[in-house]
């Protein structure tokens, strides 16, 4: 549970140790988070140790009729936790060999020489974040690691290259933003608006957008090519499904949960696409309820079971609206207990901070008479996210 700042310095050092094997697995940990959502992943992934800019904690000693609290596998360099698309923790599994893989394989294509810099601005504790100190361990130059990207601290880090999710990116092109200071962006992590590859290219920026997941060791596909040694194909439902070296060892301590997306060399991923005439994959979108917002994953139904207990919600769904700027935008359809008194949009956002990550509460509120169903007895959400997109209804 390490400041963005400490990932240049200490977190290096784990995570270069993890995986040259002299050292433990890492799992890193936003320590901005709620606290009821990281005592729940420490209570999901059971580290042994805790480590802060305080010091280290030793957890679970065993003791008389208590079990040790269980290890990993011997080739297991990091943990990522992901809430993927049901809303329970998941620690996705990494071993040395795949971060590696994936590391080498992306510098190979983007064409990077060794003591290149990296720019770190992403979290560590996200994949994308993690997989720039694995390249820059690998490429031999320290990262410059920043809380915060503007276009003055892109302009100062010196760096060739940057990871950005294109909400970073939209910022520095309305900036204006000089783009030609670095020698490539990889782009990903939430679906790109339209617009913003033809913006960032007239501001000098190369900008190689990237397919991929914590389960991937972060993008795999590169402008709809796989990375070498990765294959990529769609099956009958439409999900695509993805081999190769770059691929998870397991979830952490939930076998069942690796066994519903791994079909032999395959993992089964919750998005759908198709592969073009050309052989590259086109990704249509996902096919859970998950709402990727700025970079960051936010179940709808978790939110929406957060606010139904909101003084004046007597129904709510949650749905994304397609965002210029931050790809989707979290919005509340709400049918108010009472319609002379609708809740607001501040006392929604306020009561959801409680328990879930500032990022997941609804940016937008829009007010309905009734939840329009399918034949089901499901919310159509065809619909309602129709009903968010026009101007005309949304708080």
């Amino acid at each position: 549970m390490l400041p963005a700042e400490a990932a240049g310095g200490r977190l290096l050092e784990a995570l270069s140790a993890a995986l040259d094997g002299t050292g433990p697995a890492i799992l890193p940990l936003d320590p901005g988070l709620p606290r009821e959502r990281l005592d729940s992943l420490v209570e999901a992934f059971a580290p042994g140790t805790i480590e802060t800019p305080d010091g280290t904690t030793r957890l679970g000693r065993a003791g008389p009729g208590t079990a040790p609290r269980p290890g990993v596998r011997p080739e297991v360099a990091a943990v990522i936790a992901t809430s993927g698309s049901t809303g329970q923790p998941k620690g996705t599994e990494l071993s040395a060999a795949a971060m590696l893989a994936s590391a080498r394989a992306s510098l190979r294509r983007i064409g990077a020489r060794p003591g290149e810099r990296w720019l770190c601005c992403l979290p560590a504790s996200h994949v994308a974040g993690l997989g720039v100190l694995v390249r820059s361990l690998v490429a031999g130059a320290a990262p410059a690691v920043i809380g915060r990207l503007t276009a003055g601290t892109l302009a100062a880090s010196g760096c060739a290259y940057v990871s950005l999710v294109p909400t970073q990116l939209r910022r520095l092109v309305d900036a204006g933003a000089d783009l030609s200071a670095t020698q490539a962006i990889l782009l990903g992590g939430a679906a790109i608006p339209d617009g913003l590859l033809a913006a960032a290219s007239a501001a000098g920026g190369r900008v190689i957008t990237t397919y991929g997941m914590s389960e991937t060791c972060g993008g795999c596909v590169y402008d709809g090519v796989p990375l070498d040694g990765v294959s990529v194909e769609t099956g009958g439902d439409g999900l695509i499904r993805i081999a190769g070296p770059v691929l998870f060892s397991g979830y952490r301590l939930r076998p069942d949960l690796t066994a519903r997306v791994r079909d032999g060399r395959w993992f089964i991923t919750s998005d759908l696409g198709s592969i073009s005439a050309s052989g590259r994959l086109l990704v249509r979108g996902r096919a859970d309820d998950v709402i990727v917002t700025g970079g960051e994953n936010v179940v709808a139904a978790e939110v929406a079971a957060g606010l139904e207990t909101c003084p004046g919600v007597r129904e709510v769904v949650v749905v994304g609206r397609p965002d210029r700027e931050w790809g989707e935008v979290v919005t509340a359809v709400v049918v108010p207990a009472d319609p002379a008194r609708p809740p607001t949009l501040d006392a929604l956002r306020t009561h959801a901070r409680g328990p879930l990550p500032r990022h997941a509460a609804p940016r937008e509120l829009v007010l309905v008479a009734r939840i329009p169903l399918l034949r089901s007895g499901k919310p159509d959400l065809g619909q309602l996210r129709d009903r968010a997109a026009h101007p005309g209804t949304r708080a």
